[in-house]
């Protein structure tokens, strides 16, 4: 009896142990290994892809608000020339025009383009020291308009050309309208770009989804015969391929901006040559501004859940598929 109650209290011993001992719990593997999919190819193509996407959304960006500041600036101008005649006192005619330009209503003020300021201008093609009286150079005449009531340019033309014969009136519609053209064909063709990029991404995940769910057919045909959904495998897919886009995308992403604040800095301190002062006068100093920085971190973001959103569709439709199939050849 006593052994018996011995061996007893040891049973009792060795369940308490087993109560109190902590569960060790297994951790389940996913379907779907990470080292499978989320490989460096994957990741530089979509890294690539998105940097390109980036990169075409801060061109036409960039080319947006430089054509607003363009019509923004020609709008508020209008030019009127004066060609030198013969017996022409061209310093009375400019005071007339710019007496007859400026009592039209909506016209702020009137400034005579000087002898000094029409030798700047001419300097890049014919040299300093020159004499305008000596030469038949056109003198101008800057009129400020009011961009929210402008004036009557057609009057304005008639009472110069009654006034002064050679004198006429640029307000510059002509421009205006080429720049706005140009920049709504350029951001067409930037928005086409855009599309296809994000096309070709998708279609690459699809392939490399196709190629996952290869290396693991099957292991997914027995979960789902098994009663697996196919939601949750799908899940495992759609999660696995979320990093693998986020990662590509934010590298893409990262070196996108780089590239604009290196540029942005270069031509904020290469300002010393001609053609960087017209590349300046035309685009500005190439910073895409706090809007294009936005645009690229939605970029990245974009990319990275239509990663996931992709491989999600297309594991359904495979599961889908062998569904189909399964019952036709039942």
């Amino acid at each position: 009896m006593t052994e018996m109650a011995a061996d007893h209290e040891e049973d009792v011993d060795d369940v308490r142990y087993t109560e109190t001992r902590p569960r060790v719990q297994r951790k389940m593997a996913p379907i779907v290994p990470a080292q499978n999919i989320a490989g460096r190819a994957l990741v530089f193509v979509i890294a690539i892809m998105t940097f390109l996407s980036c990169l075409t959304f801060g061109a036409v960006t960039l080319v947006r608000s430089t054509a607003v500041v363009w019509e923004n600036q020609i709008s508020r101008e209008a030019t009127v020339q004066i060609k030198p005649v013969e017996g022409l006192d061209m310093e009375a005619a400019l005071a007339a025009a710019a007496e007859i330009a400026g009592g039209f209503p909506g016209v702020k003020g009137t400034s005579i383009v000087d002898r000094d300021a029409t030798a700047r201008l001419l300097a890049p093609w014919l040299g300093t020291g020159l004499n305008i009286d000596e030469l038949p150079v056109p003198r101008l005449v800057v009129v400020t308009i009011d961009e929210n009531s402008p004036p009557d340019f057609a009057a304005m033309r008639t009472a110069l050309a009654a006034k002064i014969a050679s004198a006429s009136l640029d307000d510059h519609r002509t421009w205006v309208d080429r720049l706005v053209a140009m920049a709504r064909t350029t951001v067409t063709i930037g928005m086409m770009v855009l599309v296809l990029m994000l096309s070709a991404t998708v279609l690459t995940v699809v392939f490399a989804t196709r190629g996952a769910m290869a290396g693991n057919g099957h292991i997914i045909e027995v979960l789902h015969f098994v009663g697996a959904e196919a939601r949750f495998i799908a899940r495992q897919f759609r999660q696995q391929f979320l990093i693998t886009g986020m990662k590509g995308a934010a590298a893409g992403g990262a070196a996108a901006v780089v590239v604009f604040l290196v540029f942005s800095w270069w031509t904020s301190h290469n300002m010393a040559t001609p053609q960087a002062d017209q590349a300046v006068a035309l685009f500005g100093s190439f910073a895409i501004g706090w809007a294009g920085y936005l645009g690229v971190v939605l970029m990245v973001l974009v990319i990275g859940v239509l990663t996931a959103a992709t491989s999600h569709a297309t594991v359904i439709a495979y599961l889908s598929d062998l569904d189909t199939r399964q019952t036709d050849g039942g």
